[in-house]
């Protein structure tokens, strides 16, 4: 089943996802046969970072729930919120997304 991972960064968060960002990357890509899509959550000027957001394909809540507290941003204390919500997927259309990261 499918979970979005909502995660908002606190104010001062700055330094904690420097810190921690090699070890997020290297835990999502220990995960990448459950992880649908992710990515940074940005402000409108495309640079300033708010927070990330995570879809995962697990079989529970528990798993979603496990995924998420062993995440190194989570563990780190970046986050200010996090929201963890089961989804069904409807539609689904990959030639639609962006080519780039920056989403030209």
């Amino acid at each position: 089943m499918l979970f979005i991972i909502y995660q908002e960064d606190r104010d001062d968060g700055a330094a904690i996802r420097a810190a921690n960002k090699d070890r997020h990357f290297a835990y999502l890509e220990q995960h990448r046969d459950i992880l649908v899509l992710g990515g940074a959550l940005l402000a409108d000027d495309g640079v300033k970072r708010l927070g990330s957001c995570l879809i995962i394909n697990v079989p529970s809540r528990e798993h979603a729930e496990e995924f998420s507290r062993n995440e190194p941003f989570r563990s780190a204390g970046l986050f200010r919120s996090v929201k963890i919500t089961r989804m069904r997927r409807g539609q689904w259309n990959p030639a639609a997304a962006p080519k780039t990261a920056e989403g030209n």
